[in-house]
């Protein structure tokens, strides 16, 4: 669709953009590039011919309504992505290294230290994750998030995990173990499992039933974190994870969530 971006007058100024697509050497994972430029359709236009960025199918640009970003400020903005899209660790950088930050006023520094945060807010909704910062647990369960849930455990077979779903993850503690075989039958988020185990984020234990979880990790949902400790088919959300020291699943805790929001949970179908 670059010819229909063509069209747009904003995507001829300066500014910054990312290419997203899937990993071809890991296709569970994105891959991003970042990029700058004083015209950065022109710049797009050459990446579409570049063979070495085929991987992208989504491209998002970042200019000033306002035409106030100059070169530096772009060079700025793209040395900083790259630097927090490392340290996320979401997705593939294609750039390498990042560039040096340039020189710039304390004002300008402030300046584009606030164009970056809200950046930070608006990609993700549009589906670029790249900058989102891992979930940080402290000493307790408690980390600094806005949205946390009561911690979950789930113990199938041995295994012996425990989990907290933040600000809209849900993530398995490092230390938790995980299942190496699981019942015969297994289909879903099997790719996914294989992949953490190829990215060492599941490693082998004292244990040779089990893995071992090596870091804090991020599930899209409780379902794929407890097919993940199960090692088989399970439901995350009514058959597996329940409040520490309760009985209660994740299913009651999420409704009564909601109930307590003002908002009666919607009749199960």
């Amino acid at each position: 669709m670059l010819a229909e971006l063509a069209k747009r007058d904003e995507v001829k100024r300066t500014g910054v953009y990312c290419l997203l697509g899937p990993d071809p050497e890991n296709p569970a994972r994105d891959k991003v590039y970042l990029g700058e430029g004083d015209n950065v359709f022109k710049r797009l236009t050459a990446h579409d011919d570049d063979e070495s960025k085929e991987f992208w199918v989504r491209c998002a640009v970042i200019i000033s309504k306002d035409q106030n970003i100059t070169k530096s400020h772009g060079r700025y903005i793209e040395s900083r992505l790259i630097t927090l899209a490392e340290e996320a660790d979401r997705a593939t950088i294609h750039n390498g290294t990042a560039p040096p930050i340039p020189p710039l006023p304390e004002p300008d520094i402030a300046d584009m230290e606030y164009f970056i945060s809200q950046m930070q807010l608006v990609l993700p909704v549009l589906g670029f994750n790249f900058l989102q910062a891992k979930p940080v647990i402290q000493p307790g369960g408690n980390g600094i998030t806005t949205d946390v849930s009561p911690i979950f455990t789930y113990s199938p077979s041995g295994a012996s995990a425990k989990a907290q779903e933040i600000n809209g993850e849900f993530v398995v503690f490092k230390g938790s173990r995980a299942r190496v075989t699981g019942p015969q039958g297994w289909t879903s988020y099997r790719g996914l499992r294989d992949q953490l185990v190829l990215e060492k984020k599941l490693v082998p234990c004292d244990s040779p039933e089990f893995y071992v979880f090596a870091e804090n990790v991020a599930f899209s949902s409780p379902t794929a974190g407890a097919v993940t400790v199960n090692a088989g088919n399970v439901s995350g959300r009514i058959g597996s994870w329940r409040v520490e020291g309760t009985s209660k699943t994740y299913q009651d805790w999420h409704e009564e969530k909601i109930a307590k929001a003002g908002a009666a949970p919607a009749d199960a179908e």
